[in-house]
């Protein structure tokens, strides 16, 4: 690829956050879950496995502490290891929204990552940022013990 058109294709890139939940963790699914997104032509600018604090799973989803499925959500993203990764690329939000598919499994399409692998509401492998200011907080969020 040639200079300028490398910097025309980084200046459009933007980044965004995937984690890869528990549950897929638990079924060996992470290689094909990133994996996915390689292929897509996202490069892996940050990787990291941890189990999460219930601080840091808290601060994590804060934005649905209020919602009636806080503690559900918060008690499954700890119950193991999770994968989270930031990926970059063009369109990066929006088009990793589209590969992860509907956040319930059984109506996301088929060839998306939560139609093909996952299995129900809360257990659909994968987490995903919704838009750039939800990214930054989630990357902190995420990597809070790890200093950013």
């Amino acid at each position: 690829m040639d200079q300028e058109v490398q910097k025309a294709v980084s200046a459009q890139a933007e980044e965004t956050l995937v984690v890869v939940k528990p549950d897929a963790v638990r079924r060996g699914l992470v290689g094909e879950v990133i994996g996915r997104f390689e292929s897509k032509g996202f490069s892996i600018k940050r990787v990291s496995m941890i189990t999460m604090t219930r601080p840091q799973a808290e601060e994590f989803y804060a934005v649905h502490k209020d919602k009636p499925f806080f503690g559900e959500l918060v008690a499954f993203i700890t119950s193991g290891p999770v994968v989270g990764a930031v990926l970059s690329g063009r369109d990066a939000v929006a088009t990793v929204r589209r590969l992860v598919g509907a956040t319930k499994s059984w109506e996301a399409a088929p060839g998306t990552i939560r139609g093909d692998l996952g299995l129900g509401l809360t257990d659909n492998v994968i987490h995903a940022s919704d838009s750039a200011e939800s990214f930054a907080k989630e990357r902190s969020a995420f990597f809070k013990a790890q200093n950013g």
